[in-house]
């Protein structure tokens, strides 16, 4: 995304929604269409001036307005956001899809899906616990009351920026928070849809939810550090994940991070394989391996290894790479070329200690070498510590296992510093409850990748990152717990 004047592009770069109005400052970048890399459109960048004046802008609404007291305005704002997008459904979709490279059915799912979330979190504003209440000895009487924790900061990932941003402003909003949503440039025109369905509800006061758009990373540092950051729920990379950790403490402000994963599919000798083998692939394709839970390890039993791998090879070999836009495409690009570069390093460095069943990588065909496809990589192994094991990858790669035993199968599985999700399929109900117990992981699935629910929480562990943003811990994360105490002894 190079820098461009504002007199070159001649494309009217889209602005920022900051404090209840559009703002026009920042440098001027364009979005690219990773499957052809043609350029989508032009955006301003948003930079330190711009993310300072959201968090004031933040500041000020959370301190002075009503919007941290009143219940019903919240629930009728995010449902009036969530129609907003449902409304947008197609130009949503096509936009997104033609952005980050995801299939217009992976896209459309998203639009739904944070709609779906949106009015989940209304919900939640209007039927929140408000607070228990003990009388601790006679006369002496506590209660708690939850309160919104005052300003959030979110800075929401390119492979899901309206599902996962949605995920966190949503129970913000909800909680009665002010927010400020960081996006990335990747996506631009896809959040300047979702900052213009969020400016048509002119019920929600300026300054409450600003949505901004950056190339670079000045804005997301400063909602880290800044001491009017009360909150900071962050999706991404175990890496940046670190650093976010870091320098946040200075401030101690209460973080939300859910970081990478690297999600083995145990499958026991049991299964019927040639049902199972479709759902492998599935779980290495969708969002073209760039989502947090991507099935990147296959781990096998012995019994059923030979006949496993011979069909998961065929299978991978002839997934359909073509541009996200085509109905017949069962695999978009990457975000860039510079990921399907990195991605096809990685491979190749990874034949020197793997055992290489589908090689993959950049395509040969012109058409899609104007893109940044990378087609799927298979890749054997035996030792768990090898860098393509322990490193998320995130593209359309699998490594493939194979175990002695359950004890060999959870050795493996718990090998890596990564604790998102597992997958186990066997047909012993018994088996399958044992071995998910023995996982540390947020998610188990069981005979089944990929499902996904708000109703519930699960807290990623190890090096996944710490916190959730489901179930009634959502709603938790933006809010402090305030204890009173009283009592109705005679005063003096």
């Amino acid at each position: 995304m190079a820098t461009l004047s504002t007199e070159t592009t001649g494309l009217g770069p889209v602005g920022n929604w900051i404090g209840g109005r559009w703002s026009n400052g920042g440098d001027v970048h364009q979005s690219i269409d990773p499957s052809t890399g043609e350029v989508v459109g032009a955006f301003r960048s948003a930079g330190h001036a711009e993310g300072q004046s959201a968090i004031s802008a933040a500041r000020r609404a959370f301190d002075t307005s009503d919007w941290s007291r009143a219940v019903e305005p919240r629930a009728q704002a995010l449902n009036a956001i969530a129609g907003n997008l449902e409304r947008r459904t197609d130009e949503l979709a096509s936009t997104l899809s033609r952005e980050s490279g995801k299939l217009l059915w992976e896209t459309k799912t998203e639009v739904k899906l944070a709609a779906d979330l949106l009015r989940l979190n209304a919900a939640r504003a209007r039927v929140q616990v408000t607070g228990l209440a003990v009388e601790q000895a006679p006369g002496t009487y506590w209660h708690n009351l939850p309160e919104p924790a005052g300003v959030a900061g979110v800075i929401a990932p390119w492979n899901g920026p309206l599902l996962l941003s949605v995920r966190s402003f949503g129970p913000a909003l909800a909680a009665g928070c002010a927010v400020v949503v960081k996006l990335p440039g990747q996506t631009a025109m896809t959040n300047r849809l979702l900052a213009e369905a969020a400016a048509e509800v002119t019920s929600i006061p300026a300054g409450v939810l600003s949505i901004l758009t950056e190339a670079g990373n000045e804005v997301a540092p400063l909602l880290v550090s800044s001491p009017d950051v009360d909150v900071l729920s962050y999706t991404g990379s175990t890496e940046v994940g670190r650093v976010i950790a870091a320098n946040a403490a200075p401030t101690v402000k209460r973080l939300v991070l859910e970081l990478g994963g690297k999600t083995p599919l145990i499958v026991f000798d049991d299964v019927d394989v040639d049902a199972l083998v479709p759902l492998a692939v599935r779980a290495c394709t969708f969002m073209n391996g760039q989502y947090c839970a991507t099935g990147s390890r296959v781990l096998v039993h012995r019994a059923v290894a030979d006949e496993f791998r011979s069909k998961l090879t065929a299978a991978l070999q002839s997934v359909r790479a073509g541009p996200a836009s085509d109905p017949a495409s069962e695999l978009g690009p990457l975000i860039d070329k510079a990921a399907a570069e990195r991605v096809d390093r990685i491979v190749g460095e990874a034949a020197g200690y793997a055992k290489v069943l589908v090689r993959g990588g950049l395509p040969a065909e012109p058409e899609l070498r104007k893109g940044a496809f990378f087609r799927p990589a298979l890749l054997e192994v035996d030792d768990v510590e090898v860098p393509v094991v322990q490193h998320e990858i995130f593209g359309p790669v699998q490594t493939f296992e194979v175990f002695q035993d359950e004890a060999d199968a959870i050795r493996r599985a718990n090998a890596t510093g990564f604790g998102l999700a597992a997958s186990v399929f066997t047909r012993d109900d018994i088996r399958s409850r044992r071995v998910g117990r023995e996982l540390r992981v947020a998610n188990v699935w069981l005979n089944t990748w990929g499902l996904g629910t708000q109703l519930m929480a699960g807290e990623p562990v190890k090096q996944s990152g710490y916190g959730s943003l489901a179930g009634s811990a959502a709603i938790a994360a933006f809010q402090n717990l305030k204890r009173y105490g009283m009592t109705t002894a005679a005063r003096a």
